[in-house]
């Protein structure tokens, strides 16, 4: 009976006899209690567009991620990358030259691509490129050496003073500061010297001294001296002399009161220390004291 009125009431549809009954029940008290505490209820503010976006957002988010990768085009930049390492490898090692060096007292024999043989002296230093030397037939030199060319082998060697162009002979070449000095032993040489030409036959020199070209003395022997191991010197500064003693003997040398300018001839050791200070210090009425690997040229009238 209560349900039906409770209904009924909620809808307003209790007649004045009914609603007199329903109030008088026990439990009228508590649904007016609860119809007007829900009465004083809102409801929030919905919007619908806003609410359909949020939904799309959401569902943008957990759709999984899909990255399109391109392997192929990938693997072509590798593969370029790869390929211009091998190129560029190809090229360095191929243009590459051979660098052959001595220090102090040492030589050393080096044999070129055409079998011409090269002998180098003390503190000095030779290249070439032997991958290219059907193509490239040249020789870079600073120091000094001995060369003794194949028959019939052409090529040329350079230095920072001169150009010298061979064609199956035997020469010397000296490059060192203040001094450039040629000398043909067989055959026939060619010397460009500041662009200008000079041919030595066997037996003949072409010599520079601090940028003076001097006439020089003809060779006495089928090859330099130093091959045997002596260094000989005719009418050179005396600075040239103790240059080329402290490269044979790697002794540092030390000058007190001394014209490095004045001209020596002779000849000294290129293995013997005390004998070659002997030699170079008796015509050129010097004195020397050595100790360890130093020594000191003096004048006779210094203290």
């Amino acid at each position: 009976m209560q349900e039906n009125y409770l209904a009924k009431w909620l809808n307003n549809e209790l007649t004045e006899e009914e609603l007199a009954a329903f109030k008088k029940s026990d439990e009228y008290a508590s649904y007016e209690r609860i119809v007007g505490a829900s009465n004083s209820l809102e409801a929030p503010d919905f919007n619908i567009d806003s609410a359909l976006e949020s939904v799309k957002n959401r569902i943008t988010l957990n759709e999984p991620r899909v990255i399109r990768l391109k392997p192929f085009r990938r693997f072509l930049k590798v593969a370029a990358a790869v390929a211009a390492i091998m190129i560029g490898s190809y090229f360095y090692l191929n243009t590459f030259d051979e660098i052959f060096t001595t220090q102090f007292a040492q030589s050393e024999e080096v044999l070129l691509p055409d079998s011409s043989k090269i002998i180098m002296n003390a503190d000095s230093e030779l290249s070439f490129s032997s991958k290219k030397w059907h193509e490239k037939r040249n020789v870079s030199l600073k120091g000094e050496a001995f060369f003794k060319v194949a028959k019939g082998k052409r090529f040329t060697v350079s230095t920072e003073q001169g150009t010298v162009a061979v064609l199956g002979t035997q020469f010397n070449v000296e490059n060192r500061e203040g001094i450039f000095e040629v000398t043909c032993f067989e055959g026939l040489v060619s010397v460009t010297y500041y662009g200008k030409e000079t041919k030595l036959p066997a037996g003949t020199s072409f010599m520079v001294i601090d940028g003076n070209i001097i006439s020089a003395e003809k060779p006495n022997s089928p090859m330099p001296s130093w091959i045997n191991k002596e260094s000989s010197f005719k009418s050179i500064p005396l600075k040239y002399v103790l240059d080329e003693f402290q490269r044979q003997h790697d002794v540092k040398v030390e000058t007190q009161n001394i014209d490095l300018n004045k001209v020596f001839t002779g000849t000294f050791s290129n293995t013997d220390t005390d004998l070659a200070l002997q030699s170079i210090s008796v015509p050129s009425q010097l004195k020397f004291k050595l100790e360890g690997n130093k020594v000191l040229f003096y004048a006779e009238s210094a203290p």
